[in-house]
């Protein structure tokens, strides 16, 4: 028997499994309604607003590839998280293990036929995802880089849940370690950038000079009826005032949120901005503000209101977009080693004869 034969094999019997039980479609009848009232949602927004209709499109097929993704992220792990493990606890593991199938067969087999099963989700949002496109201004390169991303990252989830699945014994905890796992990359990279942010900070040194008016005729330089000043008031430069203050660094730590699988999606699509410069949808949205904390900040400024010289040229995000650098693919291919990893040891557990098992470890 050949090796994709067996994956074949291992394949079918997962989700024939999976489709027998009556959750997996209320899982899926959900996620359809939810879908549906977001979809409705939005567009009475963008009805109700200054949203035009290219705007609407770009923002409801945005919003619907992250909630996909979110929802990835809270069912993957509950249904790759005891794939192996589960087998084991009811003594059916080892009725495939004396098999021809091998246990790189077995994991992997588990682990596509969780991935798929989580890709399940993004085929039930297919019609929405054709009606967002209906109100145009999605660009094919945006729609084909966050699908590509999005059915990759279902599948690192997928295969970390496999893999702690086959490397631990317990499948409760398999499945508490997948949660904590995927939340250490969701939420645990945002509370490191902002802890990390906020504890190393910079000095900030600010310099004021503002004008200082008096009149020429010795009046206070006003005419006395409404409180004007009138054309003989003159103003003479003040002299500098400096404060310091402490400002936070989070330029250090941007890094840290490359890991992110939502700033990976965000990232990975290219920006879509107005004639303004403002955001056109939720991905440029994350990755202009993302890419925003890559500028370090300005350790001694100067402000002279005196020359008119202190008014202050802030960027766009498009131009702040611009000149920063994507980040994208390290953090796809730090996912990519995390779910290959999680896969190789796990088929390293799984191999027979194990050398070693743990206590009360069941075998058959």
């Amino acid at each position: 028997m050949s090796f994709l034969e067996g994956l074949r094999i291992i394949v079918g019997l997962e989700l024939r499994q999976r489709v027998r039980g009556v959750a997996w479609y209320v899982l899926l009848g959900i996620f359809v309604l939810l879908v549906a009232i977001v979809t409705v949602l939005v567009g009475v927004v963008a009805r109700s607003s200054y949203l035009g209709e290219s705007d609407t499109g770009g923002w409801l097929y945005s919003l619907i590839i992250y909630f996909v993704l979110l929802l990835g992220t809270l069912i993957a792990p509950a249904l790759s998280g005891n794939a192996v493990n589960g087998e084991r606890e009811s003594g059916t593991l080892a009725t495939m293990q004396v098999t021809l199938v091998s246990s790189a067969q077995i994991v992997l087999g588990k682990f596509v036929a969780a991935w798929i099963a989580t890709l399940a989700f993004l085929v039930a949002s297919t019609p929405f995802l054709l009606i967002s496109s209906a109100f145009g201004g999605l660009a094919p390169v945006t729609v084909l880089a966050s699908l590509l991303v999005l059915a990759l990252e279902l599948g690192v989830i997928a295969a970390i849940g496999v893999g702690l699945s086959a490397i631990l014994s317990r499948p409760l905890f398999s499945i508490v370690v997948s949660y904590l796992a995927v939340a250490a990359l969701s939420l645990g990279t945002l509370i490191a950038f902002g802890l990390g942010g906020v504890a190393v900070q910079s000095e900030v040194r600010s310099t004021t000079i503002s004008p200082v008016y008096d009149g020429s005729d010795g009046s206070d330089g006003s005419d006395g009826s409404d409180g004007s000043y009138d054309e003989k008031q003159t103003f003479t430069c003040g002299p500098p005032t400096t404060t310091t203050y402490s400002t936070p660094r989070f330029d250090l730590f941007w890094p840290i949120l490359s890991a992110n699988p939502y700033v990976v999606l965000a990232d990975v699509t290219p920006g879509q901005f107005d004639s303004d410069g403002n955001p056109q949808d939720l991905f440029t949205t994350i990755g202009s503000g993302v890419r925003s904390t890559q500028i370090a900040p300005e350790l001694s400024r100067q402000y002279d209101y005196c020359t008119d010289s202190g008014s202050r040229q802030y960027k766009t995000s498009e131009e702040i977009y611009a000149s920063t650098v994507p980040s994208w693919f390290v953090g796809l291919a730090l996912h990519l080693v995390l779910a290959a990893g999680a896969l190789a040891w796990g088929i390293a557990r799984t191999k027979t004869p194990a050398r070693k098992l743990a206590a009360g470890s069941r075998v058959a």
